[in-house]
């Protein structure tokens, strides 16, 4: 019992150091950069300080609930599968928030806001327990094999999705919401966001205890963690932050798998002190790619998924790269 409770206690005393607040100035700043990019001259229009309060200041706030809340449901969904190369866009998650939107988009004409919140966050949570499922009935456990069980289940759901909305008419639509960008983003079209704050939150809470499920449900049954009860929770935390930022935002491919990993090679495996980092680096990566994409074919823009695909593709190959050159 001993060696279990001391990593928490010297976590929470090294919570915050001078690395930290270094860390918290730097996106400080870049978040400062993304609250002055853009077309729009908010310091010569006469509308400029308006504009700036509907539309950049919104951004930025999405940028850092978003990028949050997507790197921590990473770094909850390897503790759970115990395999660091799956996040949502690698299990299926978002594949599966995405069909519940066309769904509802079917079935209810001109559904409201919180209507595809509700259907994506349900459906990802169905799409995401289907994704355990399955790794229970998977008998060799290797590390590449999760991530590819998750990619061809995301495919087959992907390509369903695809036909309901070819069949209806909705293929556009589908691509936008895939299509993960913060340009639609502006004042009332954001608050919804404040939602994956509490994600953010339960996660801190329940840090030890994740701690342990990750050590496999034997060793979570024996300390007594209700291993089967946490499953489900982390699943729903992770159903209802993929849901949200799916549609508000759209598809951010990879932030969940190269923010964990990072921090992990970096500073170790200390779940509860990490979690201030993991927050961190979440929202830095997000706010730099969505800075080069506003900036790259100024006045236009492209998608952040796209930047982050990129870049999170190439870490992807990293990660498999050194898995392999490890001794077995």
């Amino acid at each position: 019992m001993t060696t279990t409770l001391a990593p928490p206690a010297r976590a929470r005393a090294t919570l915050l150091d001078g690395k930290l607040v270094v860390g918290l100035v730097v996106v400080s700043g870049l978040l400062a950069v993304s609250l002055f990019t853009g077309v729009y001259d908010i310091f010569g229009d006469d509308f400029g300080a308006e504009m700036f309060w509907i539309t950049r200041v919104p951004r930025t706030v999405a940028l850092v609930l978003s990028g949050a809340a997507m790197a921590m449901c990473g770094l909850v969904m390897q503790l759970l599968t115990q395999n660091r190369f799956v996040e949502p866009t690698t299990t299926g998650t978002t594949e599966w928030a995405g069909l519940g939107l066309i769904l509802v988009m079917i079935l209810v004409p001109g559904p409201s806001l919180a209507v595809k919140m509700i259907a994506a966050i349900a459906s990802a949570f169905v799409g995401t327990m289907v994704f355990f499922g399955f790794l229970r009935r998977v008998s060799l456990r290797s590390s590449l094999i999760v991530p590819i069980v998750g990619i061809m289940l995301g495919a087959v759901v992907g390509s369903v999705s695809t036909f309901l909305a070819l069949t209806n008419n909705m293929l556009q639509s589908l691509g936008i919401w895939f299509a993960g960008s913060f340009v639609g983003i502006a004042r009332g079209q954001y608050e919804a966001l404040w939602i994956v704050l509490a994600v953010v939150i339960a996660v801190f809470v329940l840090a030890d205890r994740l701690t342990v499920a990750g050590l496999g449900k034997d060793i979570a049954t024996n300390v007594g963690v209700n291993y089967d009860r946490l499953i489900l929770i982390g699943t729903a935390l992770i159903a209802i932050a993929t849901g949200v930022v799916t549609v508000v935002v759209g598809n951010l491919p990879f932030l969940g798998l190269i923010v964990p990993n990072i921090v992990s090679m970096v500073r170790g495996d200390d779940l509860r002190s990490n979690l201030p980092w993991v927050a961190l680096l979440g929202i830095a990566i997000v706010t730099l790619c969505d800075i080069l994409a506003r900036t790259i074919i100024m006045p236009f823009e492209i998608p952040v998924s796209l930047v982050l695909g990129i870049v999170g593709s190439v870490v992807f190959v990293g990660m498999l790269l050194r898995q392999r050159r490890r001794p077995s």
